[in-house]
């Protein structure tokens, strides 16, 4: 597994450059190594060489990963699609959650928190315009920010997007610049939201420079994959493929 080691050298050495060029700390700026569809020992290398936080899609798939990491002090994001009766393990098991758009799932993540665990990091799903997203249209997104800011067991971090696939750069810093000032209008309107999870491994140097706090990174990491489709009905996702990176 030395290659992810020096994929993870690689991609920091980026990340430091980009939020350098963006006049920010390159502390400000998590890496989510997106480990959906890769083995455990895959997340293990990516640990060793200092990888604290990973993404998974799959519930069925992360949970036994879960487990056999246990010992490990891994920091979990859930960043696929979530289906209203397959939350209790998103609740259960994950500390961040990225993908939520309905205030119903929200309130079913919120009461399916463990008392003993605090807080369920949450970020808001926003769709700039793409109709094969998830997301939440950005006129929607004070009223599900206010109906989630008055669940207990919630923290509200901020926002999160995925990009139509495709575009070029400068495409994907227009959409990464919306997305920044949808969450500024928002903070204007008295929400704290200091978190934007945006950008994967084809641009996440457009995102750094538009803010981007957290970045969803796979291929980068781990090298490429086969695209598969989200389980169903069994699974979380309704069979379209899924690109959260």
């Amino acid at each position: 597994m030395t290659d992810i080691t020096e994929h993870l050298s690689s991609v920091r050495e980026r990340v430091r450059k980009a939020a350098e060029r963006a006049g920010r700390n390159a502390d400000e700026v998590t890496i989510v190594a997106v480990s959906k569809q890769q083995p455990a020992d895959a997340v293990q290398a990516a640990y060793r060489a200092g990888q604290r936080h990973f993404g998974e899609s799959y519930v069925q798939e992360a949970v036994p990963k879960m487990d056999s990491l246990r010992e490990l002090d891994t920091v979990w994001h859930f960043i696929g699609r979530i289906q209203a009766n397959k939350t209790r393990p998103i609740a259960e098991r994950f500390h961040w959650v990225h993908t939520i758009d309905r205030e119903r799932v929200a309130r079913r993540l919120a009461e399916q928190r463990p008392f003993y665990a605090p807080p369920l990091n949450v970020l808001i799903q926003v769709n700039l315009g793409d109709p094969r997203k998830a997301g939440v249209a950005p006129e929607e997104a004070a009223e599900l920010a206010a109906a989630i800011a008055h669940l207990p067991r919630l923290a509200l971090r901020g926002l999160m997007t995925i990009p139509p696939a495709g575009l070029d750069e400068r495409a994907a810093s227009t959409y990464f610049a919306r997305l920044a000032k949808l969450r500024d209008d928002l903070e204007n309107a008295g929400f704290s939201l200091p978190d934007l999870s945006m950008g994967m491994s084809d641009d996440f140097e457009a995102a750094i420079a538009a803010g981007a706090t957290l970045v969803r990174l796979g291929t980068s990491i781990f090298g490429r994959r086969a695209a598969r489709p989200e389980p169903s009905p069994d699974g979380l996702g309704d069979g379209r493929l899924t690109a959260a990176e």
